[in-house]
């Protein structure tokens, strides 16, 4: 047997084709990550202070910001380091860390979405007993089972990729550690990890995009049944906004997973706008649309502002 020197550390090579534009780049990602950590934390506090917001859909909701901070701050971080100039090694471990919180907490994103199209389901089609149906012990059932999900899925993805040795070289060509990225720098052959983790991921989000059209499929039946004008745009508000953050997580997705051999850049795009687009415009999809979560912000920030003011 022949001896190789493992790899320890690898280095992220970075965006592709963006060399010169280091500095534009790290302010434009560094907005787009402060304003989604300051919008989903801004929602989440909103869910959590106000007790009429303690609802099946806001409680799915502030589960969406937890994993939406957490989805950003998985590659954000050590991308805005690169642009900094700091360099873009990365060990062997916090590879490995970077790539399973990746898809965990995307592959749980996916579910969530499935579980708050259901909801919505529920609320449109059987408005009578939705409090039965969504009751508090299901509510926390189907989130902590979107969680285990994840955490199941992102830790086959790992094995597979990381079984395999890795002896140099160590330059990942890209800006985190992703499977398309890393597998090519193994020592043997990845062809059937490769397959496996792309039909693992294409078909997980197929399945889900498959059961959310199926529950707006009957939700908009359920809509067009409904006589008033007044009582249709009603329950057409309630989905929509639930709709539009579909299209930004899936779209993604499915063009990268499903593509046999997509443009580096392209790719890196549209990872962009799934790791720092989505969960930035998520906060303002469901609050400027949602007049009981403006109510609570402006509770909350005028409360807070006469706290300020009697001191």
């Amino acid at each position: 047997m022949t001896n190789h020197t493992m790899v320890t550390e690898f280095t992220l090579l970075g965006i592709p084709e963006t060399e010169g534009l280091e500095n534009v780049l790290l302010f434009l990602f560094s907005a787009l990550y402060a304003c989604a950590l300051l919008g989903n934390l801004l929602l989440l506090t909103a869910v959590i202070s106000s007790p009429q917001l303690h609802t099946p859909m806001y409680f799915f909701l502030g589960n969406l910001s937890i994993f939406d901070m957490g989805f950003c701050s998985t590659t954000a971080p050590k991308m805005l380091s690169y642009l900094s100039g700091r360099g873009g090694g990365i060990s062997l471990q916090g590879c490995v860390a970077q790539l399973f919180f990746y898809h965990c907490l995307g592959c749980t994103e996916c579910f969530l979405y499935t579980v708050m199209a259901y909801d919505r389901f529920v609320a449109i089609c059987f408005p009578l007993r939705y409090t039965i149906i969504m009751n508090h012990r299901v509510c926390c059932v189907l989130a902590t089972g979107t969680w285990m999900s994840g955490c199941v899925h992102a830790t086959i993805l790992t094995s597979l990729t990381f079984q395999l040795p890795y002896c140099g070289p160590s330059n990942v060509g890209y800006y985190f550690c992703d499977m398309p990225a890393v597998l090519p720098l193994a020592c043997e052959d990845h062809s059937l990890a490769q397959r496996v983790g792309f039909t693992n991921v294409g078909l997980l989000s197929l399945i889900c995009f498959f059961l959310i059209l199926v529950s707006y499929t009957r939700i908009g039946i359920s809509i067009s049944k409904i006589r008033s004008t007044e009582g249709r745009q009603r329950a057409f508000s309630t989905c929509s906004a639930h709709l539009t953050a579909i299209l930004c997580a899936y779209g993604p997705v499915i063009i990268i997973y499903l593509q046999p051999n997509p443009s580096p850049l392209l790719g890196a795009v549209i990872q962009i706008l799934n790791n720092l687009v989505t969960p930035t415009i998520n906060p303002l999809i469901y609050s400027l649309r949602n007049k009981d979560v403006k109510a609570t912000l402006r509770h909350i920030f005028l409360k807070r502002s006469l706290s300020l003011e009697s001191k």
